[in-house]
């Protein structure tokens, strides 16, 4: 089912779960006979029969759903001596009440209601609704399974807000970010003394990454789907400002729709392409990555005509990304998004500074990871990477005995520091490869070092950081994935004077005496910075424009399939919240 449907089909479901529960209001429990205290008493004991019979330390089902949140549960209701949390002796509680309809809502989060038992759940209560209406007991241990049930679908919820439906480092090898968390327990005490599910669960979602903004683009998007979605516009030759096409027509209204042109921007012959359309066009062009030139070529077309429910899935693998994030990015820090090829520096929660970069092919993808900056080189060597020697430059090397000369290259065999050159000339390069290749190929510093004159590190397992490049022209490209996965830096000049603005030991004069003087030099950043390195297709930028990216590296396929997997087993990130006894 498309995603928008199935949130059409939940919002009703939430309502009707939100009649159903105003609706019932019992005033008791079992029989007429049995008093509240007895029947909670029994449903303890069945909460307690439930978890001690499961087997050994693995899980269990409730009402044929996997209980999930293993190995919190168990401790959980220990410490409670298993009294049930969700009941009381009038039936559900209010704080029950709201987190049905919270998770019933959950595709307002891009997460999907059923992961937390909502179907399940809304059966259940129907059915002890008409038991109750019947005045029949014996229902302690469905009451026990509701109990549990509820408890889960907290605990799985909140740790999705909070860090994520998806274990990222499960998907991509190359994806390594700071595993954040919540206290679950907390959270629940907060429930149970407090009567705040509401708050609760709004202050577990992420409050970086503009994940309101995009969580609020969601629902824009799902209401544009239940109108029927945007106009296609008909395939053809590139359309062009003053020129007169009956496409322009259904182009106009396709740019109206999703607000990048105002309806009242049309001129008295609708076919013509006048300016207000060509500026509307580079809005469009602009919010997706596109070459703002206002004529609708291919890609333009193309990218025009994705359905709605594309970009409502595509916002939706956002969200989770947004959840993955550091909860703390810091008031100063930098902020790469490889798939939008730019870079920008933050300070004090307000942007500073932006250029473009240049990432890694897709065969070759930059990784995806926070790390702190703590010092600049200048005039870096530069020390050829296995890779680009077996894959780029060894062919050369063997074509050309000149290779070595004309790139200002120096060979060395070997690791050991202080060690002589060799002359490249001596050697027979094709008796050497990947495998079988003792020796160390460093490019001098200098105005053809593929470094350029400065190089940016926040040591990581990855061995990537930020660089200058005297190869400018790739700047100018809309798609920018030329690297070998380390980023190109289009003003590092720009970036090494904010660094050390406020550093009295490396003044502007001297870090250019020392750019003249073509040593490598080491700078220490005074005030080390955290650096996020990430993958967002679609966001809210500072404007508060919707902008969507290419996929350039495949990550939102790969994701999309572990969002559509149901899970059947706990996140991770829950082991941390199992309560430890004080000695």
């Amino acid at each position: 089912m498309n995603s928008w449907r199935w949130w059409a089909v939940l919002t009703a479901l939430g309502i009707a779960l939100s009649l159903i529960l105003w609706l019932w209001k019992p005033a008791r429990l079992g029989a007429e006979t049995e008093a509240p205290a007895t029947f909670l008493d029994s449903v303890r004991q069945q909460i307690q029969a439930r978890i001690n019979a499961r087997n050994g330390q693995g899980g269990f089902d409730c009402g044929g759903e996997p209980i999930c949140a293993v190995s919190l549960i168990p401790a959980f209701y220990e410490q409670r001596q298993f009294a049930p949390f969700w009941i009381d002796d009038k039936g559900l509680k209010p704080s029950a009440q709201k987190l049905l309809r919270a998770t019933a809502q959950a595709e307002a989060d891009g997460l999907n209601p059923n992961d937390y038992h909502v179907s399940v759940t809304a059966t259940l209560i129907l059915d002890l609704e008409a038991r109750f209406a019947r005045h029949e007991s014996g229902q302690e241990a469905r009451w026990a399974e509701l109990d549990l049930l509820l408890t889960d679908a907290f605990l799985l919820f909140g740790a999705h807000l909070s860090g994520g439906r998806v274990n990222p480092q499960t998907l991509h090898t190359d994806w390594l970010l700071t595993q954040h968390s919540v206290d679950m327990m907390a959270a629940l005490n907060s429930v149970l003394n407090q009567d705040q599910l509401d708050q609760t669960l709004e202050q577990m979602r992420p409050v970086n990454g503009g994940y309101a903004q995009l969580r609020a683009a969601l629902q824009q998007l799902r209401m544009v789907a239940l109108d029927g979605g945007w106009l296609q516009v008909p395939t053809g030759p590139t359309l062009k400002p003053k020129e007169h096409n009956p496409r322009v027509i259904p182009l106009r209204q396709r740019l109206i729709q999703s607000g990048d042109l105002a309806p009242d921007e049309v001129p008295e012959n609708p076919e013509y392409f006048d300016p207000a359309l060509s500026a509307g066009v580079s809005r469009f062009q602009h919010r997706h990555g596109l070459e703002p030139d206002g004529a609708a070529g291919r890609k333009t077309t193309e990218a025009i005509n994705v359905p709605v429910a594309a970009r409502i899935r595509q916002v939706e693998l956002n969200l989770e990304r947004i959840r993955w994030l550091p909860s703390d990015l810091g008031p100063d820090h930098i902020w790469v998004n490889t798939a939008d090829f730019n870079l920008k520096v933050v300070e004090q929660n307000q942007v500073v500074l932006r250029m473009r970069v240049v990432v890694g092919r897709p065969a070759r993808r930059t990784p995806v990871f926070s790390a702190l900056m703590t010092y600049m080189v200048i005039n870096p060597y530069w020390t050829v990477p296995d890779t680009i020697i077996f894959q780029d430059m060894l062919p050369r090397i063997r074509e050309d005995a000149a290779y070595f000369e004309k790139e200002n290259i120096k060979v060395y065999y070997g690791w050991e520091e202080g060690s002589a050159a060799i002359d490249p000339t001596t050697i027979d390069w094709k008796a050497y490869g990947k495998g079988n290749f003792p020796f160390r190929l460093v490019q001098d510093p200098g105005p053809s070092n593929s470094l350029g004159r400065y190089k940016f590190m926040f040591p990581n397992k990855f061995s990537v950081y930020l660089h200058d490049t005297p190869h400018r022209e790739l700047f100018g490209k809309s798609k920018r994935d030329f690297s070998s996965g380390c980023i190109r830096i289009e003003n590092a000049a720009g970036l090494a004077a904010y660094l050390f603005r406020d550093n009295p030991e490396w003044t502007a004069e001297k870090i250019k005496t020392v750019l003249d003087s073509m040593r490598q030099q080491v700078a220490l950043v005074k005030k080390p910075i955290p650096v996020h390195l990430v993958y967002m297709t679609a966001w809210v930028d500072d404007s508060g424009v919707l902008q969507f990216r290419n996929d350039i590296y495949d990550r939102d396929t790969e994701l999309d399939l572990a969002l559509k997997t149901r899970p059947h087993s706990e996140p991770p990130a829950l082991e941390m919240f199992i309560p430890v006894e004080e000695n």
